[in-house]
C-alpha cells in the first residue's frame, strides 16, 4: 500500500507531466528521490545550515563533528548549551567569527520563540516560516528555503536564486545564457502547487544526473 507521501509525490509527478513537456522528459528518465529530515529540530537544521555556508560537505561535516563533540551525551547541541560554550571552543571547532554570531543569535531566538519549535513549525505556513527565521543574523531566504525543502517537506518551494536551479533551468530549456530569478518565478507558476518537484529535478539536470 503506497504511503501518503508516495501517493502525493504520484499526484505531482502526474500533475507536472500534463502542464509541462520538459518537466514530464525529466520525470520519466528519473525517480524522484528527495528524503526530508523530519526527525532534525530547526535549531539542528539551522545550525548545520551555518556551518555549511561556503563549504565543501566534508570540511562541514568536520566542524560539525567537533562541534558536537563539546557537549559529550547529546547527539547534538541544544540552544542553551551554546551559551555555555565558550566563544574560543566554538571557534576552534571551526566556526569563523560571522558563524559564530549567527549561531548565537540563532540560540538566542531559538530561546525566545521567534525561530519556532519543532511542533509550531509544523502547522505554518511557508511564508511566515520564511519571516520569522530570516530575522536570524546570516540567515536569508535561500537558507530558509533549503529548511522548507529538506527538513519539513514542503512541496511548493521555488529558491529562484539557487544556482542550481538557474543552471538546471538553462539547460533543460535549451537558453542560451543563465535566467533570471524573475524569470524562473514567472515560468514556474505552471508547476504550482508542486515547485518543489520541480526544483529538485533542475538540481538533478545541473548536476549532470540526467
Amino acid at each position: 500500500m503506497m504511503s501518503p507521501r508516495d501517493k502525493m509525490i504520484e499526484k505531482a509527478q502526474k500533475f507536472l507531466s500534463k502542464v509541462d513537456p520538459v518537466m514530464k522528459n525529466l520525470i520519466k528518465s528519473t525517480p524522484f528521490a528527495l528524503t526530508p529530515n523530519f526527525d532534525q529540530s530547526p535549531f539542528e537544521a539551522l545550525t548545520r545550515v551555518i556551518a555549511s555556508q561556503q563549504l565543501h560537505g566534508a570540511a562541514a561535516e568536520a566542524i560539525l563533528g567537533r562541534f558536537i563533540a563539546l557537549v559529550p551525551g547529546k547527539a547534538f547541541p541544544e540552544p542553551d548549551d551554546v551559551a555555555m560554550i565558550t566563544e574560543e571552543q566554538i571557534r576552534s571547532s571551526g566556526f569563523s567569527r560571522s558563524k559564530l554570531l549567527a549561531l548565537r543569535d540563532l540560540s538566542e531566538k531559538v530561546k525566545t520563540g521567534t525561530v519556532p519549535s519543532s511542533d509550531e513549525i509544523q502547522t505554518m505556513d511557508d511564508d511566515t516560516i520564511v519571516t520569522r527565521i530570516t530575522q536570524v543574523r546570516g540567515i536569508g531566504q535561500w537558507t530558509v528555503e533549503m529548511l522548507l525543502i529538506f527538513k519539513l517537506g514542503r512541496m511548493d518551494v521555488l529558491p529562484a536564486d539557487d544556482f542550481g536551479v538557474l543552471k538546471g533551468f538553462m539547460r533543460a530549456y535549451g537558453l542560451a545564457e543563465m535566467p533570471k530569478p524573475k524569470e524562473i518565478l514567472s515560468y514556474g507558476e505552471r508547476w504550482r502547487p508542486y515547485r518543489t518537484m520541480a526544483s529538485w529535478y533542475l538540481w538533478r539536470v545541473a548536476s549532470s544526473s540526467i
